[in-house]
C-alpha cells in the first residue's frame, strides 16, 4: 500500500465553565496519537490561545488564519471535544478558514468515577451541539464510529485510519485530469457519459495521433527501449514475438510522455478493434502496468469506470482493475465471474503471463492480439465501485460495496475470478433496474465505506452503499 503523508488540521472544542484543563490534556493527547499514525498536525499552540484551543471568536480568527496560511498542506481537520466546547467556536473557525476538506468530529467520553465538576465533560452532549452548529452553517462532516471515544482507543485508531482515507479520495478528485485516449468505440453506447457533468477535466488524444508518434518513433529510441525492459520484467514474455513486444513498448512510451506533457493522472483507451488493426497489438500490458503503478487505466474509453478505480486506489493505496460483471458462477446466487480480456495490474493475479487476445483474435488474427495479461485472480477481499453520470439529473451517481474473490475452480481465457457477494441478487437487481453499466471497478480491500462518505458527503453524489448481509445502506 502506497500513501503520502497527510496533514490534519487540529480544532480543540473548549467551553469556560466546564474543567478546562480537559481541553489541555485532550490537545496534548490528540497531537500525540495523530503523530503516532504519521500524520502532521496544524494546529495552534498554547502561545496562541487558551490551552492551544478554540472558545472565543478571537481563537476563531486566529485558527482559521492558520489553517488558510498552510491551505496547500491540509488533507482534513479533526475537531475533537475534550469536554463539551463551545460549538460556535468551532462552526466559526471551519468557515472562516473555509478550506472545503473533510471534517472529522470525535468526543472524548466521561469516566463514570469522576463525574464531579472538576472532571466532568460533558463531551457526548457537546458533540450534538457541535454538529447542529454545523449543520445549520451548511458544512459537511464525518462522526465516528462510536458516539464518544478516546483519541488512545483502536476505535478511534481504525475510525482515523477510516477518515485519512476519505481525504484521500476527496482531495484526490480535486482538479483531477483525465486522459481520454481514442474515440468511444461504436459498439459501446453503455460506456457514454457526460463530460459536462464530471467535476473532473477530460483531456482528449485522438488514437491516429498515438499511432503516427509511434511510426515515427524509432526502434532504438530511449524511451521506447526503457518500455520494453519494463514489459519484460513485469510479465512473462516468453511466448511472444519480439515485434509485438516493441509495439507495445512503444505505445507505452508514447502514452507516458503524453501523459506527463498534459499532466494527466489516470486514462481511459479505446481498444476494440483499431488498436489491433492499426498497430497490431492489444494495449492491455501498457494499461496494466499503469494501473499497478497506481496511474489507473480503463480500456473501451469507460471514463466514468476510470473514476471508480481511482477512487477505490485513493481509499486504500493499492492498484484497481475494472472488470467485467460477467458470468453466473454455477447456481450459487451470491457468485460471480469478473472477467476482463485483460488489462488487470498484476497486484491481482495468483500468477500472470503475456499471450494473445483470444477474443478479437477471431475477427483480427491472432498475430495481431499479443500483449494480454492472463491469469486468475488471487483469492482476497475486495471493494467494488461504480460511478455514471446522470443526465436527467445532472449530477453524478454511483454504488459501491464489498465481498471476496473465491478460490473457486474456474476454466477460462483472459484474467477471471469468482466473486463471492452477501446477498448478490439484491445488488444485480439495482444495477439493472437502475440502468448501471456492465463495469465495475475493483480493489482487493476493504475501503467502499469511505468510498461512500467522500463521494456522498463531501462531493455531493447519489450513491448506493451495498451493505453487508442487510444489502443495502
Amino acid at each position: 500500500m502506497v500513501h503520502k503523508k497527510m496533514t490534519m488540521g487540529l480544532i480543540v472544542g473548549n467551553r469556560g465553565f466546564f474543567p478546562d484543563h480537559l481541553a489541555k490534556s485532550g490537545r496534548e493527547e490528540m497531537v500525540r496519537v495523530l503523530q503516532a499514525a504519521d500524520i502532521d498536525v496544524v494546529a495552534l499552540t498554547p502561545e496562541q490561545s487558551k490551552y492551544g484551543a478554540v472558545e472565543t471568536r478571537q481563537e476563531s480568527r486566529l485558527c482559521a488564519d492558520l489553517f488558510r496560511q498552510r491551505r496547500d498542506r491540509i488533507d482534513g481537520i479533526v475537531v475533537t471535544l475534550p469536554n463539551f466546547g463551545e460549538e460556535r467556536a468551532i462552526a466559526d473557525t471551519l468557515r472562516l478558514a473555509d478550506l472545503r476538506v473533510p471534517v472529522l468530529i470525535q468526543a472524548t467520553p466521561d469516566d463514570p468515577r469522576k463525574m464531579t465538576i472538576a472532571f466532568r465533560r460533558d463531551s457526548f452532549c457537546g458533540k450534538m451541539s457541535a454538529c447542529n452548529n454545523l449543520s445549520q452553517y451548511g458544512i459537511p462532516y464525518s462522526i465516528t464510529t462510536l458516539h464518544t471515544e478516546s483519541p488512545d482507543s483502536p476505535e478511534f485508531a481504525k475510525d482515523l485510519q477510516w477518515f485519512a482515507a476519505v481525504c484521500r479520495v476527496v482531495n484526490g478528485f480535486r482538479n483531477l485530469r483525465v486522459g481520454s485516449i481514442g474515440a468511444r468505440p461504436a459498439a459501446f453506447n453503455t460506456v457514454r457519459y457526460s463530460e459536462k457533468i464530471l467535476e473532473s477535466q477530460v483531456e482528449t488524444l485522438d488514437l491516429s495521433e498515438v499511432l503516427g508518434r509511434i511510426e515515427r518513433m524509432k526502434d532504438n529510441d530511449d524511451h521506447a527501449q526503457s518500455k520494453l525492459a519494463e514489459i519484460k520484467k513485469y510479465v512473462d514474455t516468453s511466448t511472444v514475438p519480439a515485434p509485438a513486444l516493441l509495439k507495445m513498448a512503444k505505445l507505452g512510451a508514447v502514452v507516458n510522455q503524453w501523459m506527463t506533457a498534459t499532466e494527466v493522472t489516470i486514462s481511459a483507451v479505446q481498444c476494440w478493434t483499431s488498436i489491433e488493426e492499426n498497430l497490431g497489438v492489444v494495449p492491455c500490458t501498457v494499461m496494466s502496468m499503469m494501473s499497478n503503478e497506481l496511474l489507473s487505466s480503463a480500456c473501451e474509453v469507460d471514463i466514468c469506470g476510470v473514476l471508480g478505480m481511482h477512487a477505490l486506489q485513493l481509499a486504500s493505496g493499492s492498484p484497481s482493475a475494472l472488470l467485467d460483471w460477467n458470468n453466473n458462477y454455477g447456481s450459487d446466487p451470491n457468485k460471480a465471474v469478473c472477467f476482463h480480456c485483460s488489462n488487470l495490474p498484476k497486484h491481482f493475479f495468483r500468477s500472470v503471463r503475456m499471450d494473445f487476445q483470444e477474443i478479437i483474435a477471431g475477427t483480427v488474427g491472432k498475430e495481431n492480439t499479443f500483449g494480454t495479461c492472463v491469469g486468475v485472480i488471487k483469492p482476497e477481499q475486495m471493494s467494488f465501485a461504480r460511478f455514471s453520470t446522470n443526465d436527467v439529473s445532472g449530477k453524478m451517481r454511483g454504488y459501491v460495496g464489498e465481498g471476496r474473490f473465491t478460490d473457486d475452480a474456474l476454466n477460462t481465457f483472459g484474467g477471471a475470478g469468482v466473486v463471492e457477494i452477501p446477498n448478490m441478487q439484491r445488488l444485480l437487481h439495482f444495477i439493472c433496474e437502475r440502468g448501471f453499466e456492465h463495469h465495475v471497478a475493483a480493489n482487493l480491500s476493504a475501503v467502499s465505506s469511505a468510498v461512500h462518505e467522500a463521494t456522498t458527503r463531501y462531493l455531493g453524489w447519489d450513491m448506493y452503499w451495498h451493505n453487508g448481509e442487510n444489502g443495502a445502506c
